[in-house]
């Protein structure tokens, strides 16, 4: 008798502590192809589908999600560590993904029209560009699932959703409510693994799959555009960011406080937008730094159950590790720690609220995302200078600007090389708006019409 080798498993930890959660079955390059066998298998009918039954199959899973946000949000809390009050709202941006799209879904609209010379008529219609492999991120488990779910459903193509290792039960939870509310048999497959190059490289072989869309770092995210253009796959990408604060001179710094802490600690600062380098000008400088201090000392670091927790750990010991690196560059290099600075104790991957101050040009973390709670503050005695500072890094995917004259604050948003800005306000994510960036922030949009169109390819008909 032969026995099958035992399949790879691997463990969903705990940030807040380090403990295993649960183990999973690690999925092997033939997984995933048999996730595109499902996917292709299922593409034709999804697709034939008509465009309002996709949509009520979406409203069904938007009303399921928002039933069951308090289950979904404890799924996150145990596998990413945010606190459960910023969990469950996370839980709801999620179901408002598949909300807008299941509206979305019967606005594929197209053109018609007269060609120039007269000699014919033009039809343009949208065909959906076919299965579509989804490589999503841990810091946002659902709401970068349903983001990327919720248009292709919309636009009828069938996926394969690979979460990231960390919180593979997220999704897994996510793909429940979708079958639930009614999403056939191989039209949404979930594979999960901690071995992912080898995975996502036979899948992207496959010439069935039409679509990539990725939410990760830009390291990654070239090594899949590589991989990708070996089928001339069309792709999607949603990458690093390096989003500057400014402080402009007339700003109020009631407001700026307000929105930057909300820029910053917005998931504990393990987001892509998240402000990673405060622009301040000189004659503000200090008083902003003081209140910022102020406000970043009071905030409650705490297992993410706890009733008022407010900041929770990093995902592992190698992102608290990264954050220390930065933080002790930048006070080699002469910056001031204002509050902050040093790992908490106990187990778990815990790292405290930090600002500094006096940051040096030069140092890593102006370099490199952050991805955790540290503010660094930098000043400028110009705008020009203000916006060459904002503008001195490959990434451009959201800035900030804060200003008493709105006309002033969008005349600097228009210089800065960025996909999105917020004008006085610390975040600027809606699932009715496009959401990318410029540079080597990415390539597409998500959310909006916008995020729509990228899972659709057009059909030109010319006819007498």
């Amino acid at each position: 008798m032969v026995l099958a080798p035992e399949r790879s498993r691997f463990p969903v930890l705990d940030p807040s502590d380090g403990s295993v959660i649960e183990t999973l079955e690690s999925a092997t390059p033939q997984d995933g192809l048999a996730a595109v066998d499902a996917a292709a298998g299922a593409a034709e009918a999804w697709a034939s589908r008509a465009p309002r039954e996709r949509a009520e199959i979406l409203r069904n899973a938007y009303e399921l999600m928002t039933e069951r946000l308090d289950e979904i949000a404890s799924a996150i809390v145990r596998e990413m560590g945010k606190p459960f009050v910023e969990a469950r709202g996370e839980a709801g941006y999620a179901a408002e993904f598949l909300r807008w799209f299941s509206e979305e879904a019967v606005r594929a609209n197209g053109d018609y029209g007269v060609a120039p010379a007269g000699t014919n008529r033009m039809l343009v219609a949208h065909a959906p560009v076919g299965v579509s492999l989804l490589i999503t991120p841990w810091n946002f488990p659902a709401a970068m699932a349903t983001r990327k779910i919720g248009p292709a459903l919309a636009a009828g193509c069938t996926v394969v959703l690979k979460p990231a290792e960390e919180t593979p039960l997220t999704a897994l939870l996510i793909a429940g409510i979708l079958r639930e509310a009614g999403v056939p048999e191989g039209v949404v497959n979930v594979v999960v693994t901690d071995d992912p190059g080898p995975l996502c490289e036979a899948i992207l072989a496959d010439p069935r799959v039409r679509k990539l869309s990725f939410t990760g770092s830009t390291a990654v995210g070239r090594h899949l555009l590589g991989l990708a253009a070996r089928s001339v796959i069309n792709t999607s990408m949603e990458l690093g960011g390096n989003a500057p604060f400014l402080v402009l001179a007339d700003a109020d710094l009631d407001v700026a406080v307000r929105e930057a802490m909300a820029a910053k600690m917005r998931n504990g600062g393990e987001a892509c937008t998240a402000a990673n380098r405060f622009l301040v000008h000189e004659s503000v400088a200090e008083d902003f730094a003081a209140r910022l201090t102020t406000a970043m000392s009071a905030v409650r670091v705490a297992h993410g159950f706890e009733d008022d927790a407010q900041l929770g750990p990093l995902i592992n010991a190698a992102a608290r590790e990264k954050v220390e690196r930065l933080v002790a560059d930048a006070v080699s290099r002469g910056a001031r720690v204002r509050c902050g600075g040093e790992r908490l104790p106990g187990p778990g991957f815990f790292y405290p609220p930090t600002v500094l101050d006096a940051v040096q040009p030069g140092s890593e973390l102006l370099r490199e995302e952050i991805f955790g709670p540290v503010a660094p503050i930098m000043t400028f005695t110009s705008e020009d200078e203000a916006v060459q500072m904002a503008n001195d890094t490959e990434y451009g995917l959201v800035a900030f600007v804060c200003s008493r004259d709105l006309r002033r604050a969008m005349a600097i948003g228009e210089r800065i090389e960025t996909g999105m800005v917020g004008l006085n306000r610390g975040v600027v994510s809606d699932p009715a708006a496009p959401f990318g960036g410029a540079k080597q922030s990415g390539i597409g949009r998500e959310g909006g019409h916008h995020g729509l169109l990228e899972f659709l390819e057009p059909k030109y008909f010319a006819f007498d």
